[in-house]
């Protein structure tokens, strides 16, 4: 490893976990840096893992209602509730990803795939901005099985790399109407299972062009991507609840805008 690969690979770490947990793609932005940037990783399989540094950051920064959620979950209802609305969303990611694994992989060595998966998914968001009514308050543990079951599928779009994980479960959430920090904070329960499941497949998948420089690599990612996650997860939610996602929409617009035509008139 070169002191340079090591920079690289702390600023995708920082890249992964700014953009994880917002509507903008985090599998996008790290294919579109990556590229850029030289960075060339056997299978994607750093992309894939690093996510986990991410998700970490999700348990500690809910550890303690998730405790709470957990040992509860015997005797309270809406414990029970919340973990079955996980379960359920889990499920459908669950299946596509182990059966067109081939395919997504594939999709993750086009930086064009991104690109326009950025802009489509940004106008989208306005979209859905714009047609919603703000609904009332209200959280994870009385959400109906239905609806989970509805954001567990539209989760299953963001395996195009540039739709966004975090972007689809929220939107679907929104339309299926979730206010936006419930569908926020859905959006983190969500990814825990679902990320941690993606990883562990991509680890055993790719097990064979893992290298001691290649797993040095990950572990810098892992551990950057988790610190700077941790200042995302904690902002995220009450920014939402201020100003709503188009800010992020604009982003998008204007990032993979710029990446497209990089990318067919350079």
């Amino acid at each position: 490893m070169t002191d340079s690969t090591l920079i690289v690979a702390a600023l995708l770490g920082v890249i992964e976990g700014l953009t994880e947990f917002i509507p903008v793609s985090s599998t996008g932005h790290l294919l579109l840096a990556g590229h850029f940037l030289g960075f060339d990783s056997p299978g994607r399989a750093f992309e894939v893992l690093i996510q986990l540094g991410a998700i970490m950051a999700i348990l500690g920064v809910y550890a303690g209602r998730l405790w709470r959620i957990f040992s509860a979950a015997p005797h309270d209802p809406r414990a029970r509730r919340f973990i079955l609305a996980v379960l359920i969303a889990f499920l459908p990611a669950m299946v596509v990803g182990a059966f067109a694994y081939s395919t997504i992989r594939a999709l993750l060595e086009s930086p064009l795939t991104v690109a326009i998966a950025l802009v489509l998914g940004g106008v989208a968001i306005l979209l859905i901005e714009w047609l919603i009514t703000p609904q009332a308050t209200g959280s994870v543990e009385t959400m109906p099985g239905k609806t989970a079951a509805a954001v567990g599928v539209m989760q299953c779009i963001a395996m195009i790399p540039g739709v966004s994980r975090s972007g689809a479960t929220i939107m679907g959430g929104l339309l299926l109407g979730l206010d936006r920090r419930t569908a926020a904070e859905y959006s983190f329960f969500l990814a825990v299972p679902t990320m941690a499941a993606a990883t562990v497949y991509s680890l055993y998948q790719e097990r064979h062009l893992l290298t001691l420089d290649g797993l040095g690599l990950i572990a810098i990612g892992f551990v950057v991507a988790f610190l700077s996650a941790l200042l995302v997860v904690r902002w995220l939610v009450d920014f939402v609840g201020r100003h709503g996602f188009a800010p992020f929409a604009w982003y998008r617009i204007g990032l993979g805008g710029i990446a497209l035509l990089w990318l067919l008139f350079r």
